[in-house]
């Protein structure tokens, strides 16, 4: 497992390496002036010429390159040209939101795509059958930006003042200030003398609800988390369930699942133990897969739904020519990507012993 581990992490080296060569190059080749992009009516000669200079832009790309280069090696990302502060910074402060949103959403889809996809499998051919298959196509078929808005809509307006009545924006509601834990364990006094990973691991809301104990934080997270995990993670859900589905109807066809049904086992079993392990393979590609997308920004739900994560983050970058934004965020992403299909081949070896990983 070991040789495998390392293996794995020294090939994704390439891989990032890669990564941040293209997207460097690709910024850079975009039309655009960075300074003009953000500055504007105030963009005079003298003000860009300032602008390049400090940043470093009028260099040659190949030297620009092999200084971010070594900046990264020594952990400095760069500093953003819209927000002026470090994309470290800005990433520790965002990135967490856009996790947080990606977990719950693809939990959701999890916990409900599965079992849709179990049930349809095993009653196949059937109404209901017939009846999730339709659903999960909706679920395809329904873009993002159209049900976030819908489902904004109806629980904020719709049913407000109603026991049912959700909040259509933000992480949490005005006024609630949650104390992060680090403060309440005595790790740290406030945020200028906690480390980096407490600050980022504090700014997920309901791990820093249950490290202290605040039920009202906790609620008041997941109320807001809800909307926009259900619009989010729709997509995904409905994949998933049509994916267990297909593979599932695979192997209830083998000729191991009729020895099993053959030896008496209970349908449950015959099922659950023989049949759903070994169709679970694509089903865990597939929620690999949706999860690294779901982390690589839904630009389109923080924007609906009033979230400050990184796919916002990213877009505003993009759109005012932020170099060192751009290319943190994807450099983040890009190592999120690497890390889940580790896990994910990872989790082969559990779920099929044939699979040897060493």
């Amino acid at each position: 497992m070991s040789t495998f581990l390392i293996r794995r992490l020294v090939s994704a080296i390439p891989v990032l390496f890669g990564i941040l060569l293209v997207t460097f190059v690709l910024n850079r080749s975009v039309p655009g002036d960075p300074c003009r992009a953000i500055l504007g009516e105030k963009a005079t000669a003298e003000t860009c010429d300032a602008f390049i200079a400090r940043f470093g832009l009028d260099q040659p790309i190949p030297v620009q390159f092999l200084l971010y280069m070594r900046n990264i090696f020594q952990g400095d990302l760069g500093e953003s040209f819209r927000f002026g502060r470090t994309v470290v910074d800005l990433l520790i402060e965002r990135l967490p939101t856009t996790i947080e949103l990606a977990m719950s959403a693809l939990f959701l889809a999890i916990i409900i795509g599965i079992p849709v996809g179990i049930i349809s499998a095993y009653r196949h051919n059937s109404r209901l059958d017939v009846a999730t298959m339709i659903f999960a196509n909706t679920g395809v078929s329904m873009p993002v930006f159209w049900l976030g808005l819908m489902l904004s809509f109806f629980f904020a307006v719709t049913l407000k003042d109603t026991p049912l009545a959700l909040p259509p924006s933000g992480r949490l509601s005005a006024g609630l200030n949650p104390i992060p834990f680090y403060v309440q364990w005595g790790l740290a006094s406030d945020a200028d003398n906690a480390s980096n990973i407490l600050i980022f691991l504090s700014r997920f809301n309901i791990l820093n609800g249950m490290l202290t104990l605040n039920t009202e934080l906790l609620i008041d997270s997941f109320r807001h988390l809800l909307l926009p995990s259900i619009a989010v993670g729709t997509i995904p859900l409905a994949i998933i369930a049509r994916m267990t589905r297909a593979s599932l109807l695979d192997t209830l066809s083998q000729d191991y699942t009729r020895t099993a049904r053959a030896k008496g086992l209970r349908e449950l079993a015959v099922v659950v133990r023989h049949a759903l392990r070994n169709s679970l393979l694509p089903v865990v590609t597939v929620i690999g897969l949706n999860f690294g997308g779901l982390v690589s920004g839904a630009v389109l739900t923080e924007t609906i739904f009033g979230f400050s994560g990184i796919g916002r983050t990213l877009f505003d970058g993009i759109t005012a020519r932020d170099y060192s934004l751009v290319q943190g965020v994807t450099l983040v992403t890009a190592i999120a990507f690497v890390v889940i299909n580790l896990f994910v081949d990872i989790l082969y070896g559990y779920l099929d012993p044939r699979i040897r990983l060493s």
